[in-house]
């Protein structure tokens, strides 16, 4: 029992709250009711929802590795899997190459060795610079990268519950990034999907409660005792659960997918394959998976009894020590006590039926002459999509392989010339920082004497003895290192506003021609890496979210939504996903940043067309609702847009009947731009029959016959506008109509608005650095 200090002795009470660390709040039911007898059709509903995924999860939690037939086609299966991780034992040694060179590691590849041992970061600096950009350009700066496609209205409550998704699994400050820099050095994205409960007991003050007497036959009844003080208090314990995928990035020597030559996961299974994924468990977590059911428990207890007594895989080089010495950690020689063992996902057949099977295999146990498969556990892929969690894509795709290559290979060899030259230059500089004294040892028998000191005397004849300087052979490595240096970003795609490009004249400034090139060779780019990126890993890794949720999450959730079209903030309560067939989910970053240039465009092709006429587009109708909202977003950020761009459905708005109820009390309401003001004003006269005293409704009449006046301006300004100019886009420069494909300009000569960029210095904002 938990009590502070000065406070009554109750025993604290056990409630649930999903979601977060809210105060309790919730009564319990009542003696002698059971919580069925209460239920409403939506509880009933409910209850016999989680009623059926148990009894789905019952299907999928059946153990196979007994099954004979099964055990004999896993344990085959196993060495093909194992094949395939020494198949591609060069291509992990390859990697771990490129990784010394992102961590600044010195290698025997450098052919010069000095006293100088510098490492120059110039294909770190390229790596940081892409990453940068690219995870920049995928999470656009309004803050919504979710978009879905439905048969009816947008379900804004599920993408605002999948972008509280994509914060909670960190993706922008974590996983985007150490994705984005495994695509570069090894050349493969790889990333495993799954979800995580949790639960923490939170404590709480409560007032002290006292018992208030009912009537005969009625329980009493709880309520805060009224002379308690501030510093007389009970304590209440909470069971808070929380609820949301988990995102993990894995090393591509971690990971095999067979066969070599599958285009994807999915193609790869359907062929018969694998997709297999390299686990490193503590005891800690053998033990969990042992009580979680996760592997079957008499393998589980073996294993346990010969943990940290095997070998790692030689055909599965491990890239966690690497990383762990760069950061500084040393683990040592034996590198901790750890469980080896292959995560599989293949198909089988299961009483007859081809089914997605998930496999944990720890390899072979050696007793005497014999030796045992110690295969832990075969399920049914406990997932309800159906789906294997492993999203694997090349950063750069080949034909007929699974896997890409490194963006690092082609610049290894010119990373180490460029150490090898700097260094040669750094041990050049030593000498020819330091004078050479030359003299005749024969005419001058004082040498010894000759010390380099301030104001010393030197006793031999000026003539006999001279001075020379080492050539300055580090300007030349200079220049050998900026050559290098450029070569490699551009190799890497480095953004043109890192660099001078060959199209500029030498020392020259660049035309406005060269700089519009650079910019759309850079959009490019980028736009290549970013939208690999969305289409093959981001947006299957959305449907894994949708799929998620509707599966494991059984209780209601708060979260902040940006309302419809991301124009308000609030917080909603988001049901259980009843049908995800309904919608179909996008990753909506690359194309939500726009640079000021498009921007531009697009102002220029809304003005176009506005200016033409109805009968143009017949069976369409013009809704510049879309591009504002875009436009105003894009310039203000989803947190301010409300406030600038204000959505009148989200505004209050109430039934004339009921307006009548408060205006009847004295109470001071306005009116809303939606309401119908003449229905309003019929209903209102008949509340004014009844009588006025507080004069309310009379001045919320009078309001309304303003509206309507204000309405009907507005209107007749419109008509105006239309009737002045022939192709209906107002007259040629009134304010607020430009003309068709103008741009909003200052008159030729005039000053621009402070702050405002030069059109020849216009650069594509989501390009790294930034000037």
């Amino acid at each position: 029992m938990l009590v502070a200090k000065r406070s009554r002795s109750r025993k604290p009470s056990l409630k649930v709250v999903q979601g977060g660390d809210q105060p309790p709040g919730s009564a319990a039911p009542q003696d002698g009711m059971t919580p069925e007898s209460n239920d409403t059709e939506d509880d009933a509903a409910e209850r016999a929802e989680q009623e059926e995924r148990k009894e789905a999860a019952r299907e999928r939690d059946d153990e196979l590795c007994n099954d004979v037939k099964i055990r004999e086609k896993v344990i085959d299966l196993m060495k093909d899997i194992t094949k395939g991780f020494e198949q591609q034992w060069d291509r992990g040694n390859d990697q771990k190459d490129y990784w010394d060179i992102y961590d600044l590691v010195p290698s025997p590849r450098q052919a010069y060795s000095g006293n100088s041992m510098v490492y120059l970061p110039i294909v770190w600096q390229a790596i940081e610079a892409r990453i940068t950009r690219f995870v920049n350009q995928i999470f656009p700066r309004s803050q919504r990268s979710v978009d879905c496609i439905s048969s009816d209205e947008k379900p804004f409550d599920i993408m605002a519950l999948l972008e509280h998704y994509i914060r909670k699994a960190r993706l922008r400050t974590q996983v985007m990034p150490a994705l984005m820099r495994n695509g570069d050095v090894e050349g493969q994205y790889n990333l495993y999907v799954s979800w995580e409960n949790s639960s923490r007991y939170v404590v709480y003050r409560t007032k002290p409660k006292i018992e208030i007497g009912g009537e005969e036959g009625d329980e009493p009844e709880e309520v805060d005792d009224p002379t308690a003080d501030d510093e007389d208090y009970d304590v209440e314990e909470v069971e808070t659960f929380h609820m949301s995928p988990v995102v993990e990035v894995l090393a591509d020597a971690d990971v095999c997918v067979l066969p070599h030559t599958a285009n994807s996961v999915g193609e790869a299974l359907a062929k018969g394959g694998s997709a297999t994924v390299i686990r490193r468990w503590s005891k800690a977590r053998l033990e969990k998976a042992i009580d979680d059911g996760e592997i079957d428990k008499d393998v589980g207890e073996e294993l346990e009894t010969l943990f940290g007594a095997g070998k790692e895989d030689p055909g599965a080089p491990s890239l966690n020590k690497q990383h762990v010495d760069a950061a500084g950690i040393t683990t040592g020689s034996g590198g901790g006590k750890e469980l080896h063992l292959y995560e599989t996902w293949t198909i089988l057949k299961v009483d007859g039926n081809r089914r997605l099977c998930r496999i944990y295999y720890a390899g072979t146990k050696s007793s005497g002459t014999t030796t045992e498969e110690m295969v832990a556990s075969v399920k049914r892929n406990p997932y309800w999509n159906d789906k294997c969690p492993i999203l694997s894509a090349p950063a750069k795709k080949i034909s007929n392989v699974f896997k890409g290559r490194s963006q690092v290979k082609p610049v290894a060899d010119l990373q180490y010339s460029a150490n090898d030259t700097f260094n040669e230059g750094m041990d050049s500089a030593a000498y020819a920082l330091m004078p050479i004294v030359m003299t005749d040892p024969v005419k001058n028998p004082r040498v010894g004497s000759m010390v380099l000191n301030l104001a010393a005397i030197w006793e031999t004849n000026p003539n006999d003895t001279k001075f020379a300087q080492f050539p300055a052979l580090w300007k030349d490595a200079l220049t050998i290192i900026a050559q290098i240096k450029t070569e490699i970003f551009q190799i890497l795609s480095v953004s043109p506003a890192m660099m001078p490009q060959s199209s500029g004249s030498k020392g020259g400034k660049r035309n406005q021609a060269e700089i519009a090139l650079e910019q759309q060779v850079d959009v490019l780019s980028t736009a290549d890496v970013s939208t690999n990126v969305e289409d093959e890993i981001l947006t299957p890794l959305l449907r894994w979210f949708v799929d998620l949720d509707y599966q494991f999450r059984d209780k209601p959730i708060t979260i902040k939504q940006f309302g419809q079209m991301g124009l308000r903030a609030q917080m909603v309560d988001v049901p259980i996903l009843e049908n995800s067939r309904r919608y179909e989910f996008r990753w909506w970053g690359v194309e939500a940043a726009r640079s000021a240039q498009q921007q531009q465009i697009q102002v220029s092709a809304i003005n176009v067309i506005k200016g033409l006429p109805p009968d143009s587009y017949q069976g369409y109708k013009l809704n510049m609702v879309p591009f504002i909202l875009q436009l105003v977003e894009s310039a203000f950020g989803a947190r301010l847009t409300p406030e600038v761009f204000t959505n009148l459905k989200d505004q209050l708005t109430l039934p004339a009947e009921q307006e009548n109820e408060y205006l009847v009390e004295g109470l001071d309401l306005p009116v809303h731009e939606l309401d119908e003001d003449q229905e309003h004003m019929k209903i209102h006269l008949k509340a004014m029959v009844q009588g006025d005293p507080h004069g309310s409704v009379r001045q919320h009449l009078l309001r309304h016959r303003m509206q309507m006046n204000k309405k009907m301006q507005m209107a007749a300004a419109s008509l105006a506008g239309m009737q002045g100019s022939p192709g209906g886009g107002g007259q040629p420069g009134a304010a607020s109509s430009p003309r068709p494909g103008a741009q909003p300009m200052p008159p030729r000569g005039g000053q621009q608005p402070a702050g405002a960029i030069h059109k020849d210095q216009m650069q594509d904002p989501a390009a790294a650095p930034r000037r």
